[in-house]
């Protein structure tokens, strides 16, 4: 009995491993299929001085909104006037306070526009951390191939690319079919008030956008475990936000006899609940679309484990979990970001509470993450409070034309380039847009390597100038192609 028993289990695990091995070699890489296509000649030093020109301007988007400066976002609009007057020239503006709708007229009017979109106001630097900085951070420095500055990737470089790519268009006499707009917010580091109005006047005026591209991922290498080829998450989706505080109580009193449990330690302890217990990560829906797609230019140990989830979805989701950029496209994760407890050093109190920060995965809502702290961590001791929030973005078609066309132009201008549509882990002003498009977008098409990523809202921002050239390059052949029938 007990050698049939070892038999059967034999042939039922290499039965799996057969299944499992027929598996990885289906989930392969097809051949790379790259457009050949004419790029571009873009005057790339005329280029580069452009953009390290516009960093000089303090656009900073201050929460306080009585530290705005308006003389610096004045001075930004005068400079893109004088600097880019053929893009002025051929195109009706408004303003909307200080963002900037720009329309091209299309010949053909009965054809639904699309809209080009990006954000030239910045954050500000960390207080503290000017002196280790490589360059200033609005001085707008060219050197080792690279353009420094606050906004050299989050968004400058997408404002001044499209101009620049536009403006090439218009001396090669280029004549769009299709209307196309631009759209140029000056506030969306602190919720895009100005996106709000833009998106707010083309609903009145009834426009309905085929589709729109805006600021998201990048090209990118060394992101994904074993990918050595460029890969372009195309974002199709955004995650929502939300905050929760969470307001631990006990007796307070004097420092000097503390009891057990103090509010602090309530609070504490919540805390350690919430982090054991986040909310659920796994492949599915969208995340699963696009690590299927990169998981095929993985080695063959790796395509074994995607090609199956069926027996290695636990390890799988484990794995990517360790991962912070990984982690935050499979789930809604979870930051504690400001703390508070006594108004002074010897007095307990009677409350100390913990704001969280939630990037909502398309797949929960502020309702579900709500119900699912309140699980984890409420009690007669804790309460959790709703501070309110913005649900996930819908998820747009990556088998529409505005996706294709984006993916075709990624192809002309870098080579094999692995497009996959994505998710953004941040919050963009197509959180407004989107209600008034087919289809949205977040991408910029420039490229980077994760040692960039520290630049974002962070030190040493920039940008190569071989990547802002080609950037620019992609931003002609996606207007170019988007506008045409």
């Amino acid at each position: 009995m007990l050698k049939k028993l070892l038999l059967s289990s034999i042939v039922i695990i290499g039965a799996l491993l057969s299944i499992a091995f027929i598996r990885t070699l289906m989930h392969s890489a097809p051949e790379p299929t790259v457009n050949v296509g004419i790029t571009a000649d873009i005057d790339g030093e005329a280029a580069t001085n452009n953009l390290a020109a516009s960093i000089r301007f303090k656009t900073i988007s201050h929460q306080d909104k009585e530290n705005f400066s308006s003389q610096e976002f004045e001075g930004f609009i005068k400079w893109a006037a004088d600097t880019y007057p053929e893009f002025h020239s051929a195109m009706q503006l408004e303003m909307l306070e200080y963002s900037l709708l720009f329309k091209w007229e299309g010949s053909d009017s009965s054809l639904a526009p699309i809209l080009l979109t990006g954000h030239y106001d910045v954050v500000p630097v960390i207080p503290g951390t000017e002196s280790i900085w490589k360059e200033e951070p609005f001085a707008g420095v060219i050197s080792n191939n690279r353009i420094w500055g606050r906004g050299a990737l989050d968004d400058k470089s997408g404002v001044v690319g499209m101009m620049e790519a536009a403006t090439y268009l218009i001396k090669n006499n280029f004549q769009p079919t299709r209307t196309v707009y631009f759209s140029f917010g000056h506030d969306e580091e602190i919720g895009g008030g100005g996106a709000a109005q833009v998106t707010e006047k083309l609903k009145q005026e009834g426009v309905q956008l085929q589709w729109s591209l805006d600021e998201g991922s990048f090209v990118n290498k060394g992101f994904f475990p074993g990918v050595d080829k460029l890969v372009a998450p195309i974002n199709v989706a955004e995650k929502g936000i939300m905050n929760l505080l969470i307001v631990a109580k006990a007796k307070g009193g004097h420092s000097s006899t503390p009891p057990k449990k103090t509010a602090v330690n309530i609070l504490a302890d919540a805390l350690i609940k919430l982090e054991n217990e986040p909310l659920p990560g796994t492949l599915e829906g969208l995340s699963a679309v696009m690590f299927d797609e990169v998981s095929k230019h993985m080695p063959f140990g790796y395509r074994f484990l995607f090609a199956n989830r069926w027996l290695f979805g636990g390890l799988l989701d484990s794995q990517m979990s360790s991962t912070p950029v990984i982690n935050a496209m499979i789930r809604t994760t979870t930051a504690p970001t400001m703390l508070n407890g006594s108004v002074k050093s010897n007095v307990l109190p009677i409350e100390a509470t913990a704001l969280i920060n939630f990037r909502l995965h398309p797949r929960d809502s502020i309702e579900s993450v709500t119900e699912h702290v309140r699980r984890v961590v409420g009690s007669d001791l804790v309460e959790v409070q709703a501070l309110g929030g913005m649900e996930a973005s819908g998820v747009s078609s990556w088998e529409s034309p505005g996706y294709k066309i984006i993916s075709s132009s990624l192809s002309k201008v870098y080579g094999e380039v692995v497009s996959v549509p994505g998710i953004m882990i941040a919050a963009s002003d197509t959180r407004h847009y989107s209600k008034v498009a087919d289809n949205s977008f977040r991408f910029n098409p420039f490229s980077i390597l994760p040692e960039d990523m520290t630049g974002f809202h962070g030190t040493n921002e920039s940008i190569a100038v071989d990547s802002f050239v080609a950037g620019i390059k992609t931003y002609v052949d996606i207007i170019n192609e988007g506008s045409s029938n």
